[in-house]
């Protein structure tokens, strides 16, 4: 019998005060240093320049730490939405989303600034300059995952059959239930997150009732509210699952999910799951953050540890993906 724990937050990205901290920081050098320094105090432009920058900065890091959630609960409160009536909305907070601006600018501003006061230091302030196209490949990156045409899953062989029914762990907003609509049109769809991520606007109840409407997947989709590490589910309900995003939120009880996933699979069943894992995209995207991710070498250690087999893995869209199999001689043990 699989133990049940109590409950797991799935707020990862609490952390963006940190964020917010050292982003009000680097505005302040900006703003307060940097036009003290000899070739910047005596160019009115460049004296005036790294103000706007510092302030812009400052401004930002301060949305990104809380100012986004005030500014949602009181568009809420207006009756106001951010997108039309009929567009797609993942949901991804607008500090997730603009953190790797903020710092590209931030490189940016540091490196101009190395370079105009100690230009022996060239070698540095090009490193910064590297490091801030990095950041703002980052920002497009993740600007791009959050519309429609970017709601897509790899091309595996994930179905015993076409009107499986598929388990969405940890849906959010809906963006992997919306992609599952348009890859499986004859699939049923069980959407379960427990909608208190930090960093989707509402949690994402009400946008994933939403999206589900607008990608015309009412009949075949059911919302659920449930913990990733304590499913809702007898043993063996679901022929497929899918999770992208959301079982590397849960700490040290990621394997606790995958045995979870294994365990309301029927035998044969399979397992798609979503990833990020440490390199150059997840770096562009989240910063000094990536190096605390998890390796590939460990995900395949945890699936294994939980009981799958490996079917497949590869790249997809920056990210890592592992199509997971529960055996199909797996006993009652897992149940």
């Amino acid at each position: 019998m699989t133990s049940r724990k109590e409950p797991v937050s799935h707020q990862a990205h609490s952390h963006m005060w940190i964020v917010g901290v050292l982003g009000i920081a680097a505005g302040l050098a900006l703003m307060i240093y940097v036009p003290t320094l000899q070739g910047v105090s005596q160019v009115v432009l460049l004296f005036a320049a790294f103000h706007i920058v510092g302030g812009v900065v400052v401004l930002a890091s301060i949305y990104v730490s809380g100012g986004d959630r005030i500014a949602r609960k009181l568009a809420t409160l207006a009756g106001a939405t951010r997108t039309a009536p009929d567009a797609y909305d993942f949901g991804w907070a607008t500090a997730w989303t603009n953190g790797p601006w903020i710092a590209a600018l931030t490189a940016i501003a540091i490196a101009a600034a190395l370079e105009i006061a100690a230009p022996a230091l060239w070698p540095l302030s090009l490193a910064l300059a590297l490091l801030a196209a990095c950041f703002f490949a980052g920002y497009r990156f993740v600007r791009a995952s959050a519309r429609y045409d970017h709601a897509l899953l790899p091309m595996v062989d994930l179905l015993t059959r076409d009107d499986d029914l598929v388990l969405d762990a940890g849906c959010g907003a809906g963006r992997t239930t919306v992609a599952m609509g348009r890859a499986f049109k004859k699939a049923r769809i069980v959407s379960l997150d427990r909608f208190d991520s930090d960093y989707i606007g509402g949690g994402g109840r009400g946008l994933l009732e939403r999206n589900v409407r607008l990608a015309g997947l009412t009949g075949r989709v059911r919302i659920e509210r449930g913990d990733l590490t304590s499913l809702p589910f007898a043993p063996e309900s679901f022929d497929s699952a899918v999770s992208t995003h959301a079982i590397d939120h849960l700490g040290a009880a990621k394997e606790q999910g995958l045995r979870e996933i294994l365990r309301i699979l029927k035998p044969g069943g399979r397992f798609l799951l979503v990833v990020w894992v440490p390199g150059w995209m997840m770096f562009a995207v989240a910063n000094v953050m990536s190096f605390f991710l998890s390796p590939q070498r460990d995900w395949r250690r945890m699936a294994k540890s939980a009981g799958f087999d490996i079917a497949d893995e590869g790249m997809f869209s920056g990210v890592w993906f592992l199509l997971l199999a529960k055996p199909a001689s797996a006993s009652n043990a897992t149940k």
